[in-house]
């Protein structure tokens, strides 16, 4: 019974060591970067609550502006992954995110749907 009781103890505590260093990106952070439709321009808006992550992506391609709700948004440690379901000339697209926070810029990789993917650095806007 002591036992049990000192391992709910055990993980209680180390979930909220996660959560406590949970990386905190919430804000506005911009991206450009090279893809094969051209030069992309991004605003990111994320909003961090606990390991849940929400916001906006907010992308200039060709100079056509989108504004598209994120979807399924993770943050474990400074690990980062979203998904972006834009719509980009009459085609629905997932776009899948991955990232790795290190200070005031975000490493991402994204792969747009069953095609390849960039690799691009974001920086939180100042």
């Amino acid at each position: 019974m002591f036992l049990r009781k000192g391992m709910i103890l055990v993980v209680l505590i180390v979930t909220g060591v996660v959560c406590v260093y949970a990386a905190d990106i919430t804000g506005k952070w911009t991206a450009e970067f090279d893809s094969q439709v051209g030069p992309q321009k991004y605003v990111f808006e994320f909003k961090v609550d606990g390991t849940n992550l929400t916001g906006v992506a907010i992308s200039s391609i060709g100079g056509v502006e989108a504004k598209t709700q994120l979807k399924d948004g993770k943050i474990n440690g400074d690990e980062v992954m979203f998904i972006e379901p834009l719509n980009y000339q009459g085609m629905e697209l997932s776009i899948s995110y991955k990232g790795k926070v290190s200070g005031e810029q975000i490493s991402f990789s994204r792969t747009v749907g069953d095609a390849g993917g960039e690799q691009f650095i974001a920086k939180r806007a100042k």
